[in-house]
């Protein structure tokens, strides 16, 4: 049965060829995978969720600390603190969870609409750039839920951060 299982999955995959084998996208002479997290830390990218594998594919796995873990909510803390010093004008409560949380894979390429639009200010700054037009593309990267029902609106880090870089 698990031969089975495993052509049909590899059958369907083919059907999004685009999607089942993963999507590479090339600037400026660098390939990049959009289904797999980077690691952008300069202020003028917008930040990815944190990840427990530092961004490592390899190594893709998220922490198994929980909520009540000391160490845990030690980098949690320490993520909070970073996000805020970066980000002046931020109160702690606006910070969207997926700012300071690692997704379960800790390679989650999409974040949050709220995690995208709270780093504009930062984003504009580093850039000399109205909000306003990084507003508008965060609006035009927005992705709308799968079937328009299952899950939240989402932006991919990487395609905003390369359609960024095009931005004039």
């Amino acid at each position: 049965f698990s031969g089975i299982y495993t052509m049909a999955i590899l059958g369907i995959a083919q059907l999004a060829p685009n999607q089942g084998k993963g999507v590479v996208v090339e600037q400026d002479g660098k390939k990049y995978h959009i289904n797999v997290a980077q690691a952008f830390t300069k202020n003028e990218y917008f930040w990815p969720r944190p990840s427990a594998v530092d961004y490592n594919a390899a190594g893709s796995g998220g922490s198994n600390k929980g909520p009540s873990n000391p160490e845990y909510l030690a980098t949690v803390q320490s993520r909070i603190d970073t996000f805020l010093l970066k980000n002046p004008g931020i109160a702690k409560a606006d910070i969207p969870s997926d700012m300071v949380t690692a997704s379960g894979s800790g390679l989650d390429p999409n974040i949050s609409v709220a995690g995208a639009k709270i780093q504009i200010k930062r984003i504009a700054g580093a850039r000399n750039v109205p909000e306003d037009k990084i507003l508008k593309l965060v609006e035009e990267m927005t992705e709308s839920p799968l079937l328009g029902a299952m899950g939240t609106e989402k932006i991919n880090v990487l395609q905003l951060n390369l359609a960024l870089n095009k931005l004039k």
